[in-house]
């Protein structure tokens, strides 16, 4: 009898941990299937930094969804936004030197976040889940919430695909061409909000730039062209999550810091292969 109860129970607690790592697996497939691809305009805009500093306002967003009552992803999306429409503001003036006002914005609003959340009293929050992600904590809810907006973002990102993409090359001759290239970064900006709030869940607000920019930079080592370079980023991302939840959980380590860690050793890969391609095709490394 207390075998079969032992057993039971065995089986029982594998099977949690099944559904929290499927959880935690497609939860994490959803978002780098998008940040791949959207990361390789960040990286072809040379706006690494500016996302940095979206990133670091996503704290302040949480204390504004709390303080409102509102949804945290959606607190992250919106200010995040107007940090955006603030800096565009702000660099029209060129009042500061545009690297200078996204460290100030960025620094400035992660210690007001802090600050917010400290003030709030009777709320308590678990600001390590924030900070480095809580990607293992997924509910079947979030997960529906992230493929609902991932789908989202993916095919706003495809329907603008081309305008973006000859905005990035030239934004001049686009403007000449009739784009309306403020009218794209504004689009740009928001997806990129998008993706930061959710992808916050994934690996936290100081690492999800790099579910933007890691694999992107590791597709770019590889690709011949656009689009191929979108589609290896989703993969290297996808590549990453599971890499890094397997690692996690063979080893027991901090899974949002082991997917990041993952996506960094194939980085350094791709610079053996990419120097490699590169000979081979007779294409200068970059």
């Amino acid at each position: 009898m207390a075998r079969t109860i032992m057993a039971g129970t065995i089986i029982a607690g594998m099977g949690m941990i099944e559904d929290f790592m499927l959880r935690a697996l497609l939860g994490g497939l959803g978002v780098a299937g998008v940040a791949g691809p959207l990361g390789c305009f960040v990286i072809w805009r040379r706006m690494v930094y500016f996302g940095a500093a979206l990133a670091h306002s996503a704290l302040l967003g949480v204390a504004l969804g709390l303080a409102l009552g509102l949804p945290a992803d959606l607190g992250i999306a919106v200010l995040c936004l107007l940090m955006a429409l603030g800096f565009l503001a702000l660099d029209r003036s060129q009042l500061v030197a545009s690297d200078t006002l996204l460290g100030i914005l960025a620094h400035a609003s992660l210690a007001l976040g802090l600050l917010a959340l400290a003030l709030m009293e009777g709320l308590r929050v678990d600001l390590m889940s924030y900070l480095f992600g809580d990607i293992l904590a997924l509910s079947q809810a979030d997960v529906l919430v992230i493929y609902g907006l991932m789908a989202a973002v993916l095919a706003v990102l495809l329907v603008f695909w081309r305008p973006l993409l000859s905005a990035t090359i030239d934004e001049d001759l686009a403007r000449v061409e009739g784009l309306a290239t403020g009218r794209l970064k504004l689009i740009f900006t928001l997806l990129m909000a998008v993706v930061i709030a959710i992808g916050m869940k994934v690996v936290g607000i100081l690492m999800v730039i790099s579910l933007l920019i890691i694999p992107a930079a590791t597709a770019r080592r590889l690709a011949t062209g656009p689009e191929r370079m979108a589609l290896l980023a989703a993969l290297c991302g996808a590549l990453s999550v599971i890499l890094g939840l397997l690692v996690s959980y063979i080893w027991d380590l901090p899974t949002g810091a082991a997917i990041v860690a993952a996506a960094a050793g194939l980085f350094l890969l791709s610079l053996l292969a990419g120097r490699r391609f590169g000979r081979a095709k007779g294409v200068r490394g970059e």
